[in-house]
C-alpha cells in the first residue's frame, strides 16, 4: 500500500481531533457493519486490474498445446509473458500446485559443462516441485518465497510471483505463468526458468516449463518439458496476509525506467547510456541497471529465447557480493548494537573448532573480514582461492567438514599484515560473529536472521532475497557468509541506496555503525583498508572493495576519488559512486568491466574529491531545501519532509523538514552524512530554524538537538527547546572544521513529551567548504 505520512495536529486542536475521531468510530459502529467480503478483501496490487480485451493472437503455448503436447525444445520466452491484450482473470487460484513426474520428464541441452555435472541424471530434470499459491487480482503469489531445500541431489528451488489472465482462445479457463529458478545445491549458481498452465475452479491443464538463462560461469544449459499437474484448491492459512504483503511489496519498489530514459531525464549532460552494460559479452549478461536520483534505470534480461518474461523478478546470485552484503554488513550492525569491539573479537575465543590450532591465535573478526588473517598457502593473487584446499572447502556440505577446511591454512604472516583472498575467511568471520551475537542475545540468535530482521526487511528487500544458503543443505544449517544470497534488481538498488545514499539509516534511525560504514564506503582517507594484490591493486575493508580513480583513468577526473564496490564470481559488480549513483551488472563470463559506467555517472554529477591538492569550494549537502519532495539523500522519520502550508510554510520553496508537532510522546530524526575534504580550511553548516510551541511553562519539555556523529561517536553541536520559540525562521550557523578529512553524520533529533505540541522546522540547510 502507498505510504501516507501521519497528519500533524495544529496547536489547540489535539483534544478536539481526538474526540471527533472517537465519535466517528462510535457512530460508524452503531449505524453500519462492514461487509464480510469487503473486510476480507486484499489491498489491490498497483497496476491492477488488467484492461485488455482478451483478444490475444497466439500460436505458441496454445490451449490445445497445454492440454497435450510433447515439446522437443524451448520456445520464445514471450509465450510465457503477460500479453498486452490480457483480460482480468475469471478464476482465482488458491491452493497447492504440484508438478508430477519431474524426476524423469523433459529435455536437457548442455551448453557448457567442463566439470561434468550433466553426468548426474538428476541434473537434467526438475527437482520435486510443489508450491502453495494465492491470488491477488492478476498476481499469483507463492506463500513461500526464496530458496527452498528440496532434498534433490542437484537442485534446490525458488518460485517467484507470477500472473494470471484471460485469453479468448483458452475456452474460459484462466492462463497463468510463474517464474522459478533452480539453485545449485551447496553453491550459488542460479538458472532462471518460467512455467505456464491453464486452470479453472477445480482443474488444471498440463504445465509447460523451460529454462533458457542462468548466471553461472561453469554450467549452462537449456531445459524444457511438459508434465501433468495436480491442483488442490483450499483456503490457504495466512492467504489474506500474503496478498496484502505482496501488494505492499510492489508498491514499495523503487521507480523504474528503461536505461535509455536516463539521457532524456538529464538532457545536456551528454550521458551515453550505451556505456552501461558495455564491456560484457551480451550473451553472458543476465541484467544490469543504474540507480540515480531516486530512479532505478534498468536494462533488459536477455535469455537464449528473447527477453525473460519476469525481468524485474529474475533471481540473481550473490556470489561474493555476499561478503559485503552479509558478512560485512552484519559487522556494521553488530557494531551499532554492541560497539566497535565486535570487530576486535578473537576467533579463538568464539569458534570452538579453533582449539589446538595455534595458527589462528591473534586473528580477529576484523582480520578475517579483511582477508588478512596471515594464514594461507600462497600469497599469489587468488592462487589459494583456486587451489585444492579451497575447492574442498566449497564442496564440503556438512558444517564440520567445511569448518575443518576453512581452518586448515598454515600461518605465514602476522595477522593484519598481508591480504590474501580467501572465501573461507569470510565463512570464519560470519561464524565468529554469529557466536558473538549468541553471547549477547541468547543461544537462539542467528546472524543472518539478525541481518534479515533488522536490515533487509526494514529497507524493503524482497522475500526472494531474505534467505541464505546454509551448510548441510538444510534451513537450520550454518549460513555460508561469503556467498549464497540472492538478489532482484530492485533489491540491488535498494541495498546500494541504503549504504550509499541513506548512510545506513532507516526512517531516521541509524541501523549500521556510521563510522565503520564510512570506512567501508571509502569516505575516510585515513582508513582505506588492506591493499590488495593483483594487476590493479585496490583496497579491501570489512568485505567491501574500493578502487581509486584519477586523471590517469580519465582527464575529466580533476580530483582523485574512490569507488566502493561489491564484487561477485563470474562477472558481478555493484559500484556505489561518491556522487550518489550506483551501477550494477550480473554476468558469467569472468568479465569485470565498469570503468565506462563511472565516466558516464561523472557526467551526471561530478564525483566528490578524496582530499589532497587544492580545495574546491563547494556545497556538500544533497537536497538542501527538500524540494525533491522526498528525504533522499537525507534519512528521515516518516512524514518529516512536508509541503503543507496551512500551519507552517517553508522558508523558501514548497518543502521543509517538520519534526514533531504531535502533542504526545514522540521522537523524530533527520540526518545526512557528508565527507568534509581535508584540504579545505573552512567548513560550516547553515540552516534556517523555526520553533513553535503550545507549551507555556518555563521548562524545557520538548527538545531538538543536533549531533555530529564520527566513527560511531556522537558529539552534541547544539540544543534547542520549547523555550527557544522563534516566531519565524532564523538562520543558524555551526562550525564543522573539526571534521575536515572525515565523513560525519549530521543528525537532528526532536523529542516531545506527553502533551502540548512543539514543532521544529528546518529548511535551506547547506554545508559550505572553502
Amino acid at each position: 500500500m502507498a505510504y501516507s505520512p501521519p497528519t500533524r495536529r495544529p496547536r489547540g486542536m489535539r483534544c478536539l481531533a481526538t474526540a471527533t475521531a472517537v465519535l466517528t468510530v462510535l457512530l460508524a459502529s452503531m449505524l453500519t457493519a462492514p461487509s464480510p467480503a469487503l473486510a476480507e478483501s486484499a489491498a489491490p496490487v498497483p497496476g491492477d486490474p488488467l484492461t485488455g480485451s482478451g483478444a490475444v493472437p497466439r500460436t505458441v503455448l496454445t490451449a490445445a498445446q497445454l492440454s497435450s503436447a510433447t515439446p522437443t525444445g524451448t520456445v520464445v520466452d514471450s509465450a510465457f509473458a503477460l500479453p498486452a491484450e490480457a483480460a482480468p482473470p475469471a478464476h482465482s487460484f488458491e491452493g497447492t500446485l504440484t508438478l508430477n513426474g519431474t524426476a524423469a520428464a523433459g529435455g536437457y541441452r548442455k551448453l557448457k559443462d567442463p566439470n561434468g555435472y550433466s553426468r548426474t541424471e538428476a541434473t537434467k530434470h526438475l527437482p520435486p516441485f510443489s508450491a502453495t499459491l494465492v491470488q491477488n487480482g492478476s498476481h499469483l503469489i507463492p506463500t513461500v518465497r526464496g530458496l527452498r531445500y528440496t532434498g534433490n541431489t542437484s537442485w534446490n528451488l525458488a518460485v517467484g510471483a507470477g500472473r494470471a489472465w484471460q485469453e479468448n482462445g483458452d475456452g474460459g479457463r484462466t492462463r497463468a505463468a510463474l517464474p522459478f529458478a533452480l539453485v545449485e545445491r551447496n553453491a550459488n549458481c542460479v538458472h532462471n526458468g518460467v512455467l505456464s498452465f491453464l486452470f479453472n475452479t477445480s482443474s488444471i491443464s498440463q504445465v509447460r516449463y523451460q529454462i533458457t538463462a542462468e548466471t553461472c560461469a561453469y554450467h549452462q544449459f537449456d531445459m524444457w518439458g511438459q508434465v501433468n499437474a495436480t491442483y488442490q484448491p483450499a483456503t490457504v492459512p495466512g492467504g489474506e496476509a500474503a496478498r496484502d504483503a505482496y501488494a505492499a511489496e510492489v508498491a514499495d519498489r523503487l521507480p523504474t525506467k528503461p536505461i535509455a530514459q536516463l539521457a532524456t531525464d538529464h538532457p545536456g549532460t551528454g550521458v551515453d547510456t550505451s556505456k552501461f552494460g558495455a564491456g560484457i559479452t551480451p550473451t553472458a549478461l543476465s541484467t544490469y541497471g543504474f540507480y540515480y536520483d531516486g530512479v532505478n534505470y534498468v536494462g533488459g534480461c536477455q535469455t537464449r529465447q528473447g527477453q525473460y518474461p519476469f525481468c524485474g523478478q529474475m533471481l540473481l546470485p550473490s556470489y561474493s557480493t555476499a561478503k559485503s552484503a552479509f558478512a560485512g554488513t552484519a559487522l556494521l550492525r553488530l557494531a551499532q548494537r554492541y560497539g566497535t569491539g565486535a570487530a576486535d573479537q578473537r576467533l579463538t575465543d568464539l569458534i570452538p573448532e579453533t582449539a589446538g590450532r595455534s595458527a589462528w591465535s591473534g586473528v580477529t573478526v576484523d582480520h578475517a573480514l579483511d582477508m588478512s588473517t596471515g594464514n594461507y598457502t600462497s600469497a599469489g593473487y587468488e592462487t589459494d582461492e583456486a587451489g585444492s584446499t579451497m575447492t574442498d572447502f566449497f564442496l564440503a556440505e556438512p558444517y564440520a567438514t567445511k569448518m575443518d577446511k576453512a581452518l586448515s591454512f598454515p600461518r605465514k604472516a602476522t595477522p593484519g599484515s598481508e591480504w590474501v583472498y580467501h572465501s573461507s575467511d569470510t565463512f570464519l568471520s560470519a561464524r565468529a560473529m554469529n557466536n558473538y551475537l549468541q553471547r549477547k542475545a541468547g543461544s537462539d540468535a542467528d546472524l543472518f536472521h539478525m541481518l534479515r530482521n533488522e536490515v533487509l526487511t526494514p529497507i524493503g528487500i524482497s522475500p526472494d532475497a531474505r534467505v541464505s544458503s546454509r551448510t548441510d543443505n538444510r534451513a537450520n544449517g550454518v549460513p555460508f557468509g561469503g556467498y549464497g544470497l540472492f538478489w532482484t534488481k530492485d533489491d540491488v538498488a535498494k541495498f546500494a541506496k541504503f549504504l550509499n545514499n541513506d548512510a545506513g539509516a532507516v526512517a531516521g534511525t541509524q541501523v549500521l555503525h556510521p563510522g565503520l560504514l564510512a570506512d567501508s564506503m571509502q569516505q575516510n582517507p585515513s582508513q582505506r583498508g588492506a591493499t590488495t594484490t593483483g594487476s590493479t591493486p585496490m583496497r579491501y575493508q570489512n568485505g567491501f572493495w574500493g578502487r581509486e580513480f584519477t586523471a590517469a583513468d580519465n582527464p575529466a577526473y580533476t580530483q582523485p576519488f574512490h569507488v566502493p564496490f561489491m564484487s561477485g564470481y563470474g562477472g558481478i559488480t555493484i559500484a556505489m559512486m561518491p556522487n550518489g549513483s550506483t551501477y550494477y551488472y550480473f554476468s558469467d563470463n569472468n568479465e569485470f568491466s565498469w570503468s565506462a559506467a563511472v565516466a558516464e555517472s561523472n557526467k551526471l554529477a561530478p564525483m566528490a574529491s578524496d582530499g589532497g591538492g587544492v580545495c574546491t569550494p563547494a556545497q556538500l549537502l544533497g537536497n538542501p531545501g527538500f524540494e525533491t519532495g522526498t528525504p533522499t539523500p537525507w534519512t528521515a522519520s516518516p512524514g518529516v519532509v512536508d509541503d503543507r502550508t496551512s500551519s507552517y510554510p517553508s522558508h523558501t520553496g514548497s518543502w521543509k523538514a517538520w519534526l514533531n508537532g504531535f502533542g504526545r510522546t514522540k521522537n523524530e530524526a533527520l540526518a545526512q552524512t557528508v565527507t568534509i575534504p581535508a584540504n579545505c580550511t573552512t567548513a560550516a553548516l547553515t540552516f534556517h530554524l523555526r520553533i513553535d510551541t503550545a507549551e507555556t511553562q518555563p521548562t524545557a519539555y520538548d527538545t531538538l538537538r543536533l549531533d555530529a556523529i564520527e566513527h560511531g561517536t556522537a558529539t552534541r553541536l547544539a540544543n534547542w527547546s520549547n523555550l527557544d520559540k522563534t516566531g519565524d525562521y532564523q538562520s543558524r550557523t555551526l562550525d564543522l572544521t573539526p571534521y575536515r578529512g572525515t565523513s560525519v553524520t549530521l543528525r537532528f533529533t526532536g523529542a516531545e513529551d506527553h502533551s502540548l505540541q512543539s514543532s521544529f522546522l528546518i529548511d535551506d540547510a547547506t554545508v559550505h567548504v572553502y
